[in-house]
């Protein structure tokens, strides 16, 4: 997608308040993909002990980054909002680094969408958590044919 497009998505999380607070960043959206990423914070500490993000942290960041994902779908729908989130917390995330979270809506119905995210810190070689989600459309084009289409 374009600068432009960036640029838009990034005023649009700016303009969520709690993403605002979570210093969120749009770095990448293409067609159905989405990257944003937040930076270590220690207001957001779980574990005082190890200085540990809380797993709620995460769980927003993974959860605005599936969104974007599906308005930025290429059936463009008007609206969204998370029906559905699994996350699988794999590891804590290392304390003081930026976490980044990739997801892709893969499938889109006329009034649901469906979306992969993964979430990396700055060992982009281990993961710290996974997700699935289902998101509501308004207005999405579905993207196949067939049975309830």
């Amino acid at each position: 997608m374009t600068d432009h497009k960036v640029k838009v998505a990034q005023q649009f999380i700016e303009a969520l308040p709690f993403a605002r607070t979570l210093n969120m960043r749009m770095d990448m959206l293409e067609d159905g993909i989405a990257e944003v990423s937040m930076p270590y914070d220690a207001r957001l500490i779980g574990d005082p002990g190890t200085g540990v993000v809380h797993g709620g942290a995460v769980s927003a960041l993974m959860d605005t980054c599936c969104g974007a994902a599906v308005m930025s779908h290429p059936t463009a729908p008007k609206g969204t909002a998370t029906l559905d989130l699994r996350i699988d917390y794999m590891r804590p995330a290392t304390p003081a680094q930026r976490i980044r979270a990739h997801a892709e809506c893969y499938h889109m119905t006329r009034t649901v969408a469906f979306v992969r995210a993964t979430a990396i810190d700055e060992d982009e070689n281990r993961p710290v958590a996974i997700a699935t989600g289902a998101f509501t459309v308004e207005g999405a084009k579905p993207d196949f044919k067939g049975i309830g289409s």
